[in-house]
């Protein structure tokens, strides 16, 4: 091998490695290898970040700002309580979440899937006191392993599938591939159910360990024409929110307190939550709830447009020591007043004729200005934006929904290409203006975007120094002339190279080996192709394997040794079941 390869194998080595023991961020360390290779010539620049221009990379940007508008119009909290349900236990979420992601896997690009479902599955664990890390994963995997059911589950499929027709002028059919995709997605999704609990993180954001000391007394009313007339409190999902209960019910001027949760709402119940802070942001974002004051009503533009903010009253505040009525405070402030503590407790009494006093925390309801404004006025101590907190978009949820559906349509149809899908459903909705400009920016999560870049550079540099095929020379080395012996040793190739690189090239490189394995052994190519698509598609043991992985690396803040503890048993169970089928159906 040339002096490049041997470098390459170092710098992989030493991106490994610093993934392994270190807590280095991924896009960082990503990019760190890449750089490496690029300084010492290995690669060229236009090889190096080809992967800035690579469809796949461009899509998964493309999807974040679709999800976005999903998110913006309240989509995302639709599918977290309506299609996800109430779970039991940690077993009954994840049988709830993967069984439907491996269905439409099966069937659709998983990307979109994955992607559509990460802010609905962190809600829904959020609202059931889950740990995220407990369910994000098994979410890529049951993706992953769902794409290995048809022969359209997985874009690596159909490139195998394209490199068999050109080899042979035959290919596999379209559900030709469920023979063994089928039994490797029972045994895998058996395998997680049985040991995720020992195997997965129990990794919560430190934020959700801590009490908040500052507690809110919230009121909202049920709108009259909203969808939650009629429906008991446990339906309405107002029973087991996260930091926050529900107090008290106000209905005809009486008082319902230790409200059952089989008790029905009413049009114009006024319902007295208390909770922290971000409680109070989930119960903004429920359909059917507004707040019982009408204030938010006479601030200008819409309340799509405007944010929580949290606020200190200071002593020379103009509107300290008096009532916030009395005080003209939306006058004054184009801002409205949703809660106030003090001293770390809830304040009684509805918010008009609260007397405000220097040091207590409001919560206010306020336009995008209003942060930048009073940041530094002598009016408050402190004041900081609550992030995630706009008010979604209900009355343009259809429109989100059917742009979705529609972009799912002509691409499982074949009328448009996954990009040209994403991009299109992107630009409907920021034009129907189902989310805005800033909030499509500030969507894409660039870190991810930035990792999958790199790890196709990476790959490129093994590829072109020749490693790759170096690697896979050795190793079928060893397998002499027995076809079981080579179909094992394909398998394990193809996975260790899609653990490194990407699924795609891993696939594309061993395809033209398999070939010439399967010449030389006088058999068919059929099963070598079956096992490169499995492999490729279902490489569970690191981040890089699988685009779903990445994705979901950041959100259930995982660390690379949580995918090897989880992900190489995974690997060994479906590849188990895989070398055992395939060999019955696609005889050599």
């Amino acid at each position: 091998m040339p002096w490049e390869a041997y470098l390459t194998a170092a710098v992989v080595l030493a991106l490994l490695t610093a993934l392994l023991v270190t807590r280095i961020a991924p896009d960082m360390a990503f990019l760190a290898a890449l750089s490496a290779l690029l300084l010492s010539g290995v690669v060229e620049p236009s090889e190096a970040f080809s992967g800035l221009a690579n469809p796949g990379v461009l899509t998964v940007a493309a999807l974040y700002v679709v999800v976005a508008g999903i998110r913006e119009t309240g989509g995302v909290q639709w599918i977290s309580t309506r299609m996800l349900g109430r779970p039991r236990s940690l077993l009954d979420a994840q049988r709830r979440l993967t069984l439907p992601v491996a269905g439409f896997s099966a069937f659709l690009n998983n990307t979109p899937v994955v992607a559509m479902l990460i802010p609905a599955v962190s809600d829904w664990a959020r609202r059931h006191g889950l740990a995220e890390s407990k369910l994000l994963l098994p979410l890529s995997y049951a993706a992953m392993l769902g794409g290995t059911c048809t022969l359209i589950g997985t874009s690596t499929n159909l490139v195998v599938n394209g490199a068999l027709v050109a080899r042979t002028g035959e290919g596999l059919m379209l559900l030709e591939l469920a023979w063994v995709g089928v039994p490797v997605l029972v045994t895998g999704l058996g395998f997680l159910f049985a040991t995720s609990r020992w195997l997965l993180p129990d990794r919560r954001p430190a934020a959700e360990t801590l009490d908040d000391p500052r507690q809110y007394t919230v009121e909202m009313i049920v709108e009259p024409e909203g969808p939650l007339v009629g429906r008991t409190i446990e339906r309405a999902g107002l029973r087991h929110l996260p930091g926050c209960y529900l107090m008290e019910i106000e209905r005809d001027s009486g008082i319902l307190p230790a409200v059952s949760r089989r008790e029905r709402l009413a049009a114009g119940d006024r319902l007295v939550f208390v909770g922290v802070v971000d409680s109070v942001v989930e119960l903004q974002k429920i359909r059917g709830l507004q707040p019982a004051t009408d204030q938010v009503f006479k601030l200008d533009g819409r309340r799509a447009d405007r944010r929580l903010v949290e606020v200190v009253v200071s002593e020379t505040c103009p509107v300290a020591n008096r009532t916030v009525r009395d005080g003209r405070f939306r006058t004054r402030y184009d801002a409205v007043v949703i809660a106030v503590a003090r001293n770390g407790e809830r304040v009684r009494g509805k918010i008009g004729d609260i007397v405000l006093r220097a040091g207590d925390t409001l919560l206010l309801e306020a336009g995008e200005g209003f942060v930048e404004r009073q940041r530094n006025a002598r009016d408050f101590l402190l004041v900081r934006g609550i992030e995630g907190s706009a008010v979604p978009r209900h009355e343009r949820a259809w429109v989100a929904m059917g742009t979705l559906l529609a972009m799912l349509g002509a691409v499982g149809v074949g009328l448009l290409s996954m990009l040209e899908g994403a991009l299109a459903a992107g630009a409907v909705l920021l034009v129907t203006r189902c989310m805005t400009v800033n909030a499509a920016r500030q969507a894409i999560d660039w870190s991810v975007i930035l990792t999958i870049a790199a790890a196709f550079g990476i790959g490129a540099a093994m590829e072109q120094t020749g490693l790759a095929a170096a690697i896979a020379g050795g190793l079928l080395g060893l397998a002499g002339d027995a076809p079981w012996l080579n179909l094992a040793v394909i398998y394990l190739v193809t996975a260790l190279f899609t653990a490194v690189i990407t699924n795609n090239a891993a696939a594309v490189l061993m395809v033209p080996i398999a070939g010439s394995v399967a010449g030389d052994l006088g058999v068919s190519i059929v099963p070598f192709a079956v096992a490169i698509m499995l492999a490729a598609s279902a490489s569970f043991a690191t981040p890089m394997g699988y685009q779903t992985n990445l994705m979901v690396y950041g959100p259930g803040g995982y660390r690379f040794t949580d995918y090897l503890r989880a992900g190489l048993p995974m690997n060994a169970v479906t590849a188990a079941v895989a070398l055992g089928v395939i060999p019955q159906v696609w005889p050599f």
